[in-house]
């Protein structure tokens, strides 16, 4: 699998924004991509938020992989972010 270039974080904020701005979601912008490029910033701590969330794994998830690396990978994530 590829990584992204792009921390997971921002990733996540990106997201949020163009759920806020995109008429693809929520929003009402057909074409909201330099929005969501300016945007983006301003979720920074909504995408901390989930990213506290998502320490933990559920379950599911912990049968499925090491519920270790994945909580580290994670609080890398955090890291990256703060």
């Amino acid at each position: 699998m590829p990584e992204s270039a792009t921390p997971l974080a921002q990733r996540i904020a990106r997201v949020l924004a163009g759920s806020q701005l995109s008429s693809n979601a929520e929003g009402s912008d057909p074409s909201a991509g330099s929005k969501v490029d300016a945007a983006w910033p301003e979720h920074m701590n909504q995408a901390l938020a989930v990213l506290h969330t998502m320490r933990e794994p559920d379950e599911k998830m912990a049968a499925a992989g090491d519920t270790e690396t994945w909580r580290k990978m994670v609080k890398v994530a955090i890291r990256q972010a703060e």
